[in-house]
């Protein structure tokens, strides 16, 4: 039986970002993949122009219907946009006990429409963290979330400390959003220590569905049975040819390429390095 993932998310009609994405994603990883839909959006590279929310009756029946038959070996959360979503899908997951849990805290889109209401934040915090087995907020959620100012890998670190002490068992600041001109770098945190995972940056527009593909492939990855700090890793590669190979659709923030390793049919390059904390 292939191994199984499942996505919690809203959908993108543009296809960059959201479940399309992460569908896209666990295939390229190697995954069967799965999705229980939180959100309809009407997007494109250009922006957010509306969005509809599914209501919670028809969510938690989609829980079930993956419960029932095809329950899976990881699971991501995306855009839930409420605080009623977030409680709904925390229950669910912690009453189903599905494993290796990635919560990717969607709460604004690039161009800066906000995914997710000022009232859920909180929720976020205290019902899903806790259950998270990797949490993956770039460093303006992670600023949100802890509530401090990120200028520095210093401030990444203390963020880190502070989201894995509400429950996380595995914080990662992504640094897309970091100061460093010619290098992103992740801080994986454990607790007891960490990982700065270091990759080129690539400067280019081609970004849309960024954080969605990294959450997601790091889940194609638990799903097969990696550790949490091996998927990390390949993920961080899998994006960095997502990236660094683009394709041209759209005429804004372009989605990023989903099958540069295949298309370019080369295998993932490695990234700089990284470095235990």
């Amino acid at each position: 039986m292939p191994a199984r993932a499942a996505t919690i998310a809203g959908s993108d009609s543009s296809g960059g970002a959201g479940i399309q994405a992460d569908i896209k994603t666990f295939q390229e990883c190697g995954v069967y993949g799965m999705s229980v839909i939180t959100a309809l959006t009407a997007q494109n590279t250009l922006g957010v122009h509306d969005v509809h929310r599914i209501p919670a009756a028809h969510i938690a029946a989609q829980f079930d219907a993956l419960e029932e038959d095809v329950r899976p070996d990881a699971v991501k959360t995306g855009m839930l946009a409420d605080g009623g979503t977030i409680h709904l899908v925390s229950e669910r997951l912690a009453n189903f006990h599905w494993p290796n849990i990635v919560v990717d805290p969607v709460m604004i889109a690039k161009g800066g429409t906000a995914l997710l209401e000022e009232n859920a934040i909180e929720k976020l915090r205290t019902q899903l963290l806790p259950i998270a087995t990797v949490v993956t907020p770039n460093i303006p959620e992670a600023a949100a979330l802890a509530s401090i100012a990120i200028h520095s890998r210093n401030d990444q670190l203390e963020a880190a400390k502070q989201l894995h002490d509400l429950g996380a068992r595995y914080v990662l600041v992504k640094g897309g959003h970091g100061p460093d001109k010619d290098c992103s770098a992740d801080l994986l945190y454990d607790g007891a220590g960490g990982w700065w995972i270091e990759g080129p940056r690539h400067h280019t527009m081609r970004t849309h569905g960024t954080g969605c593909t990294l959450s997601s492939a790091i889940t194609a990855y638990l799903a097969k049975g990696y550790s949490v700090l091996d998927s990390v890793i390949k993920a961080k590669q899998y994006i960095h040819m997502a990236i660094k190979y683009p394709i041209a659709v759209g005429n804004g923030h372009g989605p990023v390429n989903h099958w540069a390793v295949r298309m370019l049919d080369r295998g993932e390059e490695s990234l700089c390095h990284y470095i235990k904390n």
